[in-house]
C-alpha cells in the first residue's frame, strides 16, 4: 500500500466540494473524490441521510452508483471528504471510528471561519496524520 503524503485536486473540483458543503450548511455534507494516485479528478457530492449538523451517512444506493462509475472510469476512491459546519478541521472521534478505508485521505471542510478551512488526513488505527493537500 502506498503511503499518501499529499493529494492533489483540481481548483474547479475544490470549488464543487466548497460549494456542495456550504449548500448543505447548517447540516455537514459529504461525498468522495476520486482519481487516480494522488491526482483527484473527480468529485462525487453525496447526500448525508442523517440531515445532521454533527455527523454524516452516505446513502447506500448512492455509494453503489458512484463505486460502479469509478470502476468503469478506471478510478479508485482517493478521499472522502465531509464537512464541519461548526467545528475545526479535525477529526472528531466519531471520524475516526467510522474510518474504514486506511489507503484513503479523510478532507474536512471547517465552515466555522468565514473561509472554509480545508484538511486532509490519513486515519488508520485510530491514528491520525495530517496529509497536504494542493490545489491547482
Amino acid at each position: 500500500m502506498a503511503v499518501v503524503n499529499y493529494l492533489t485536486i483540481p481548483k474547479h473540483i475544490f470549488d464543487e466540494m466548497i460549494a456542495h458543503c456550504k449548500e448543505a450548511y447548517p447540516n455537514e455534507a459529504c461525498g468522495i473524490l476520486a482519481g487516480k494516485g494522488n491526482e483527484v479528478s473527480k468529485v462525487y457530492k453525496m447526500s448525508n441521510i442523517e440531515k445532521s449538523s454533527v455527523s454524516y451517512f452516505m446513502d447506500s444506493k448512492e455509494q453503489f452508483k458512484v463505486m460502479k462509475d469509478m470502476r468503469e472510469n478506471n478510478l479508485s476512491m482517493s478521499a472522502i471528504f465531509h464537512s464541519h459546519p461548526s467545528s475545526p478541521a479535525y477529526p472528531s472521534a466519531k471520524d475516526v471510528s467510522l474510518a474504514f478505508y486506511d489507503d484513503c485521505v479523510y478532507v474536512i471542510v471547517s465552515l466555522m471561519e468565514q473561509e472554509p478551512v480545508v484538511k486532509g488526513f490519513l486515519i488508520r488505527e485510530g491514528a491520525i496524520k495530517e496529509v497536504r493537500i494542493s490545489v491547482k
